[in-house]
């Protein structure tokens, strides 16, 4: 006879949802005077934080805004950002959190597609918000975070209500509606995917607490860390960082904009412990002036994803006092979700033979169940460092699915796997390695660059007669879009470049333009391995 184990059910003493709001909690009870959040003069303890976050929360829900309401923001890494990736989930609501590099035209559909409720934006990003929703067919109210630090501060409409007059009436002990599941949408994160239109990626309250547990996990983080805040925490919610730190009572330093001289200033004068970055951030620092670099008396921590800095970077990141991790993942997995996990043995190699180890995407985080790399007919492909196939996970740090569209869910979900659409690598020590990103993507200093879309950009000149986009390599950024483009009229490469910069966002624009025709196969169809490898010698 079997026990039936079953009949002892979950209740409120022994089940409670996940969610990130319990690490504010936590922290600001147990250490409520210890620094929390800096940012230029302003300093807020944990307590502060808290109380912060929840008059946030509290004016949110005053509005009438909760469940399945998408909260837009449209900031820089500064307090109120923060504030945002604890306040409007507490409220119940849907954070979505846009690209500060966007143009109108993206932000107008992102506004419509996530049927945003309302605003949260810099002043200093309020001209291209308000041409936005002169396109968007809705219209959200805009709240304003007037940062004095800002060096740009354009005009605002004499209506316009500000961050702090917003939260100034609410109460920091306010208590919202507690979270009954955690599998309700808490985050809405557009990633630009290959059609040029981006993609609505749906966070869950559960996701989010694994990902901070994984990441305190993985990459051995202490107590109270000291964490310079240089990733953008529009990109995956900043990495998921800004719970990870909190959980950790961590210290979070807020840098508006990145440079290598303000990166090292504030790493100075806060002894920072810990940060994260795309490569070209590495690639700044290591190439800084010497004078303008601090001595730290230990290591510093860094995590950086996408394409691995060269051996050089390494080292000299390494004679700097830095120790990198690299680590791979996707909007789709809430930012990292496999890493480069070192071996004892690897710190006895030369320099140059740990940069090729560390080189690879490497292993699972502990908040993935697993990861591997299939062939086309959905076999591992043989652990021999050669054998190409798609990298594919599972596990609750994979995204709920695609706002409404069914289809693109289906498919990325196809026999039970998230399919990321990279291309792979295993070796025989069990590590992955990347080997090709998905077709359409280029991926340039951390930001993700649809192809198609520089494409649909290039065709709405009349001279333009076809046009291809491939990934260049390039020493900065890793990569950079080259256009490869037929012409039916004349057109000067620079006016190519300068119509695209004043239709889309600066950063996607070509930063080369060949002309002639394109290698194309029997079906017509353009051979865009042959435009790669041609970009590859450039």
């Amino acid at each position: 006879m079997l026990i039936e184990y079953d009949v002892l059910e979950k209740n409120s003493a022994n089940y409670a949802p996940l969610s990130v709001a319990n690490f504010l909690e936590r922290t600001a009870y147990i250490y409520p005077e210890r620094e929390a959040v800096v940012y230029e003069d302003r300093s807020y303890n944990w307590s502060e934080t808290y109380g912060r976050c929840r008059q946030l929360a509290s004016a949110l829900n005053a509005r009438g805004l909760g469940r399945n309401d998408t909260v837009s923001v449209l900031l820089f890494n500064t307090p109120e950002m923060f504030e945002c990736q604890f306040a409007v989930p507490i409220a119940g609501c849907v954070l979505n959190s846009i690209n500060t590099r966007l143009d109108a035209d993206t932000i107008a559909y992102i506004i419509d597609h996530g049927e945003s409720q309302l605003m949260i934006v810099d002043r200093e990003l309020y001209p291209v918000v308000s041409e936005a929703l002169k396109i968007s067919q809705l219209s959200p109210d805009v709240i304003i975070v007037d940062d004095a630090a800002a060096d740009n501060k354009p005009d605002l409409p004499a209506n316009a209500i500000t961050y702090e007059a917003f939260i100034a009436a609410q109460s920091p002990d306010y208590q919202p509606e507690p979270l009954k599941d955690e599998w309700q949408a808490m985050a809405l994160n557009y990633t630009s995917g290959t059609t040029g239109r981006p993609k609505g990626v749906v966070y869950h309250h559960r996701g989010a607490y694994l990902m901070a547990m994984g990441t305190v996990a993985s990459w051995a983080l202490p107590m109270h860390p000291s964490y310079l805040y240089t990733v953008p925490m529009f990109h995956c919610n900043g990495w998921g960082h800004a719970w990870a730190m909190t959980l950790m009572a961590g210290k979070i330093i807020c840098l508006r904009h990145f440079t290598p001289e303000k990166f090292f200033k504030q790493a100075a004068k806060h002894n920072i412990t810990h940060f994260g970055g795309a490569p070209i951030i590495m690639n700044m620092l290591s190439g800084a002036p010497e004078e303008i670099k601090p001595s730290f008396d230990h290591t510093v921590k860094a995590m950086t994803a996408g394409a691995p800095p060269p051996a050089s970077v390494l080292e000299a990141m390494a004679n700097m006092g830095y120790e990198i991790m690299h680590v791979y993942g996707l909007t789709e997995t809430y930012g990292h979700v496999l890493q480069a996990a070192p071996q004892e043995a690897w710190a006895k190699k030369p320099i140059a033979e740990q940069a090729e180890l560390n080189a690879r995407q490497g292993v699972i985080f502990t908040n993935l169940e697993a990861a591997k790399v299939i062939d086309a007919d959905g076999q591992p492909v043989p652990h021999d460092g050669t054998s190409m196939g798609e990298i594919v996970m599972r596990g609750n740090v994979v995204m709920k699915g695609y706002l409404k569209d069914d289809q693109a869910t289906e498919q990325a979900f196809k026999d039970g796997w998230f399919h990321s659409g990279d291309l792979g690598v295993v070796y025989p020590d069990g590590y992955i390695q990347l080997r090709d990103r998905a077709k359409d993507i280029i991926i340039s200093g951390g930001e993700n660059i649809s192809s198609v879309e520089v494409e649909n950009t290039l065709h709405k000149h009349a001279a333009v007669d076809m046009a291809a986009v491939v990934a260049m390599p390039d020493d900065k950024w890793g990569e950079v879009p080259c256009a490869f483009v037929e012409l039916k009229d004349d057109v000067t490469e620079a006016e190519l470049i300068d119509f695209c910069t004043n239709n889309m966002a600066r950063f996607k624009r070509p930063k080369k333009i060949v002309f002639g025709e394109l290698p194309k196969t029997a079906t017509g169809k353009i051979q865009k391995k042959v435009l790669r490898d041609v970009a590859k010698t450039l």
